[in-house]
């Protein structure tokens, strides 16, 4: 729902008068006074340029609430995956972020401790000199397989996709310390350290 308190507290934060987002925009500052008190809602043609001067996301506009990187440094280690639940497309950010995909926004994956002991579910990791091996003894078939794993380290990422009716498992080049994730499409996101 859209909060006519995000765009005035947005605004002063970017130190702009109602006068000034009303040039930017073509309105009037009354026009702005309606949307900072609920007397009025922005036509949907604004809420694109209007989130851009406020510099948030259209998501963020509407919900009230900024999603702020706490990992300024990128460290690799306090990343997130984010994967769409109509069309399985994956995005991995360094820190937090807004992500939508289909007309919805997707929330960050949490590792799931309730299957996490299911022997399926338990991501094996072997160090073989120059790589390290992963697998998982679950099913691959069309309606619940492992979509991919992801081996993260501090500098870096890699990515195995996975598909149907092939054996759930990658190799990812040995560079010392990482942690391995998988998604299982039906369970969700595991983890293993290297």
């Amino acid at each position: 729902m859209f909060t006519d308190a995000a765009v005035k507290r947005l605004r002063e934060k970017q130190k702009l008068p109602q006068i000034q987002l009303a040039d930017f925009l073509g309105v009037s500052d009354r026009t702005v006074s309606k949307w900072e008190t609920g007397r009025g809602f922005p036509d949907i043609t604004f809420l694109e340029p209007l989130a851009k001067i406020l510099r948030v996301s259209v998501a963020e506009l509407f919900s009230g609430t900024e999603i702020e990187n706490g990992n300024r440094a990128a460290n690799l280690s306090k990343s997130n995956f984010y994967v769409c639940p109509v069309c399985g497309n994956t995005v991995f950010s360094v820190g937090k972020a807004c992500v939508s995909c289909c007309g919805i926004q997707i929330p960050a994956l949490e590792v799931e401790n309730e299957f996490r002991q299911v022997e399926k579910h338990k991501i094996n990791v072997q160090n073989n000199g120059g790589e390290i091996f992963v697998s998982m003894s679950h099913g691959m078939t069309k309606t619940h397989f492992i979509s991919w794993f992801a081996c993260v380290r501090a500098d870096s990422v890699e990515f195995a996709k996975m598909y149907p009716e092939q054996n759930a498992e990658a190799r990812f080049r040995n560079a010392g310390k990482c942690r391995i994730y998988a998604w299982c499409i039906k369970h969700g996101l595991f983890e293993a350290d290297s």
